[in-house]
């Protein structure tokens, strides 16, 4: 199965109308409003998984986020949850797998207690359901030929260098490109990710630009092709980190202040983040600043 079989719909290509997360929107109800704190009792919910020893997760089956492999559930997600859960005194994820369009329906219906996935956190999701603190940012970086011929950092670099780039499909990259003042000439659709990493090899295209998450995850099955460092676009002077995070039903605001208790010992401390998820491709660069708040994520 492809590593990216459902990426358009995730957030990374789907967030050109909320680029990261970030575009205001009217009227929404943000993630931690006071109807969030718990609606059924203080501690309930979390007392309540801790007396059945296990939580249901709901995954989409994508790498490097959430999937399933030899039977085993993978991905940053997964394990940073299994950790979180553990030092919450509840031993085991029970795992469903979800189309990544039903993940929120199904937690609505209470089929499942967490969305295990790094979904991306826009406003509109925060008006169906409580969203974590940010587990990881995903900074952009460029996918070139072994040995970076053109000498690529960014996209000032590949501006000044006049170099052709390869955005996806529907993606945001195309608006960092724009934004960074590389010209439409220079700037190529396509529409999957190996069709960026062929493009790159074939000589089509200078770069190609994606999260360095994905490109990172990329590079593990294209020999002859490296990713530069990572580094953080901005858009009309705003940074775009593109923040993922746990996902929890309204009304379970003591187990998402649980979880996120937790979540702040693993972001707070590098070494661990990347011994827990670095074979993900996830690093220090994609620790979340610890003043990337979720609630001003949700207002928009």
């Amino acid at each position: 199965m492809s590593a990216f079989p459902h990426l358009s719909r995730r957030g990374f290509l789907t967030r050109s109308a909320a680029v990261g997360g970030l575009i205001a929107v009217p009227g929404l109800i943000t993630a931690c409003s006071k109807t969030d704190d718990g609606g059924d009792g203080e501690g309930s919910k979390l007392e309540q998984l801790k007396k059945q020893g296990y939580v249901k997760v709901a995954y989409a089956n994508e790498a490097p986020y959430g999937y399933k492999e030899d039977d085993q559930l993978k991905g940053e997600a997964p394990t940073l949850h299994r950790e979180i859960f553990k030092a919450l005194g509840v031993g085991e994820l029970r795992p469903t797998f979800s189309e990544w369009d039903g993940l929120i329906p199904g937690l609505q219906a209470g089929k499942y207690d967490v969305i295990s996935a790094g979904m991306a956190i826009i406003p509109d999701r925060c008006e169906k359901a409580l969203f974590s603190e940010p587990e990881f940012v995903s900074p952009t970086a460029m996918m070139v030929k072994k040995g970076n011929p053109k000498n690529l950092s960014d996209l000032a670099s590949a501006k000044e260098a006049g170099v052709t780039v390869g955005v996806m499909s529907g993606a945001v990259e195309k608006s960092y490109a724009t934004a960074a003042g590389i010209s439409g000439g220079n700037v190529r659709t396509l529409q999957k990710p190996q069709d960026g990493a062929d493009a790159v090899k074939g000589g089509r295209i200078d770069a190609f630009l994606l999260t360095s998450i994905s490109l990172n995850w990329l590079a593990r099955n294209n020999s002859g092709l490296e990713v530069t460092e990572a580094f953080i676009p901005e858009v009309d002077g705003k940074k775009q980190y593109s923040p993922g995070g746990a996902v929890f039903r309204k009304g379970s605001g003591d187990l998402r202040d649980a979880f996120n208790r937790e979540l702040k010992k693993i972001t707070s401390d590098p070494d661990r983040y990347v011994q827990l998820i670095g074979e993900y491709g996830f690093g220090k660069e994609t620790i979340p600043p610890a003043d990337l708040r979720t609630a001003a994520l949700c207002k928009g």
